[in-house]
């Protein structure tokens, strides 16, 4: 069990699975985990398409419509996601070909419809290859994929317009769009694996086992999609239940790799034995109670050495993994929150240099660039759309330095209207406030927590996102990190972003992506990572955008959240068709 390792036990935590996980990256599996959202970073939807009194540009029959979807990028430019096929003579149309996209949370998705009518000579030709200039254009609709799936219903009518239309006003119909996400993005199975009599690997003391999960794909090759956490010192281990989606192994056909290795801290991990089976195949072990022995590659090809040591399966149940959009769609809310830093290290606001310098032609400032950036993104999951805003570090009116102010300045009110409320409000406070000292995190984000914890008394639909803004090092970082801690098990995110030139060494230690969980001044562990941060000059190199940065772990940190209190989307009901 020798070697050097930097962190033995984030080593030997478990890596993958329908749920999110807040283990280091030090494994392959991390990386494999991420790419194929199994961190939801994405959810694959569905559009289906139906359309209601369209414009009728036949003579002797009725139009015959084909619907377009386009993203628009952020250039302008529209990219075509799909086309539904040619409904035959119908100015009401149910369209049957779906439209695939993939659903980015940390992402404003703009969304284009064009509602041709085909001309008969085409009816025959594939819809792709269509030629639109020669096709009869009826109307279109635009719209957020956010507002979509933000419905209840995850649909949403939009009224058709056609600019190019000449014959004077008319209307010309409305579309509808439903936003379906895939199943095989909400099943999974739970499975509980135990070993018997596993080979001993160790020479002072008792292997140390993990199990690797990997799946096997059509070229032969083999993906890792989970690793247990290790058990220390036992030749007969039970490990936690692991959550598989569907996503991940594919079918109930679908060939699976176990792999029981002994765990080494410098990585050189031993290899005890293993199998293969399919979920199916686990599914009978179940039932019959039976274990099944792990197999040895010996030197001689294509045999297997057969082991005494087994794999049993104590629990296997088919469970309906939640996912964000459930959660928002069923009413869930985002209530976001900002936090910024009126430290004098910011420089003097009325200097071109200072990092709070405002524009007169309209540039945006790295505070107001992230203000708005994340703004946009998450005010369409807030229904009141009134922010909290506060400032810290800062001299106000009073004469005192205080390091949690209400942005508007009022005694009482820290809410404001709207993004271009924390604007507004953030611009008059530059010229109210005093640039002063030192920087401290821990009293917003108690005040954060309070707000959070007391929702929990009158609603648990509300689940709080807290952005500070920053440029500087960290004056509290031990009180900051007993805050968090403290509100890591309350509904509460706190997204960081640091702004100049600063080291930011202290941030990435609040951010646990790539070590191990806070622990607070009196030996308390954070019971989950509630912290993002991201850079600002990581944004202007064009490294990463700010919101990408900042609001791609937050549906993560969100369901750490729902799942760890056993909280179900609020339409759900106990008699609904779900084992989970």
């Amino acid at each position: 069990m020798g070697g050097c390792f930097s962190d033995v036990k984030g080593g030997k935590e478990a890596v993958g699975g329908a749920q999110p996980s807040s283990t280091v990256h030090n494994d392959a599996v991390e990386f494999f985990y991420r790419s194929h959202g199994a961190f939801p970073l994405f959810s694959q939807l569905e559009l289906t398409l139906s359309a209601s009194n369209l414009l009728d540009l036949d003579v002797t029959s009725k139009s015959d419509p084909m619907v377009i979807v386009y993203a628009k990028k952020s250039d302008g430019k529209l990219e075509e996601l799909g086309r539904t096929e040619v409904i035959l003579n119908s100015l009401n149309p149910v369209w049957i070909e779906k439209v695939s996209i993939a659903y980015q949370f940390e992402m404003v998705q703009p969304l284009i419809f064009h509602v041709y009518d085909v001309d008969t000579k085409y009816h025959n030709v594939p819809v792709k290859t269509l030629n639109l200039r020669d096709q009869e254009f009826l109307g279109e609709g635009s719209c957020g994929l956010s507002e979509i799936v933000t419905k209840q219903t995850r649909s949403l009518t939009l009224n058709l317009i056609n600019q190019n239309w000449h014959g004077g006003m008319r209307k010309f119909g409305t579309l509808t769009v439903q936003a379906e996400e895939t199943i095989a993005s909400r099943s999974a199975v739970e499975i509980k694996f135990r070993c018997s009599h596993l080979e001993n690997k160790d020479f002072f003391s008792k292997s140390d086992p993990f199990l690797r999960i990997s799946r096997i794909v059509e070229s032969g090759g083999s993906i890792p999609i989970y690793k247990t956490e290790v058990v220390d010192n036992n030749l007969n281990p039970t490990w936690k239940p692991v959550c598989l989606s569907m996503q991940q192994f594919g079918s109930k056909d679908t060939p699976l790799v176990f792999e029981c290795f002994d765990f080494n801290s410098n990585g050189d991990h031993v290899l005890i034995g293993k199998i293969q089976k399919s979920v199916a195949d686990l599914e009978k072990l179940y039932k019959e109670r039976s274990g099944v022995n792990f197999v040895f590659p010996t030197s001689r090809q294509g045999h297997e050495k057969v082991l005494k040591g087994q794999l049993f399966v104590d629990q296997l149940f088919e469970k309906e993994q939640f996912s964000f959009l459930d959660y928002i769609s069923s009413g869930y809310e985002l209530n976001f929150m900002v936090a910024v830093d009126f430290t004098g290290s910011n420089g003097d606001p009325r200097s071109p240099d200072s990092l709070h310098y405002i524009d007169p032609y309209g540039r945006l400032n790295s505070y107001q660039q992230a203000i708005r950036e994340v703004g946009e993104v998450i005010q369409f999951y807030d229904v009141d759309k009134r922010f909290p805003a506060w400032g810290f570090g800062g001299r106000t009116t009073n004469g005192t330095v205080s390091h949690c102010f209400n942005l508007n300045g009022s005694a009482s009110d820290f809410e404001v209207e709207g993004v271009e409320g924390i604007m507004g409000a953030y611009a008059t406070a530059l010229h109210n406030v005093s640039l002063a000292g030192p920087t401290l995190f821990g009293q917003v984000v108690n005040k954060a927590a309070e707000i959070a914890g007391r929702s929990l008394l009158s609603s648990n639909n509300k689940y709080y996102v807290l952005l500070i803004i920053t440029d500087g090092i960290l004056t509290d970082l031990q009180e900051t990190k007993d805050a968090l801690v403290r509100a890591s098990n309350l509904p509460l995110s706190v997204l960081i972003v640091g702004v100049g030139n600063a080291d930011f060494k202290q941030m990435e230690i609040l951010d646990a992506d790539s070590g191990p969980r806070l622990e607070s001044s009196t030996g308390r562990i954070a019971t989950r990572d509630i912290v993002q941060f991201v850079a600002m000059r990581e944004v202007h190199s064009g490294q990463i955008s700010v919101v990408q940065g900042l609001l791609e772990e937050l549906p993560g940190q969100f369901l750490s959240y729902m799942r760890s209190m056993d909280m179900k989307p609020l339409t759900f009901h106990a008699g609904q068709p779900s084992t989970s």
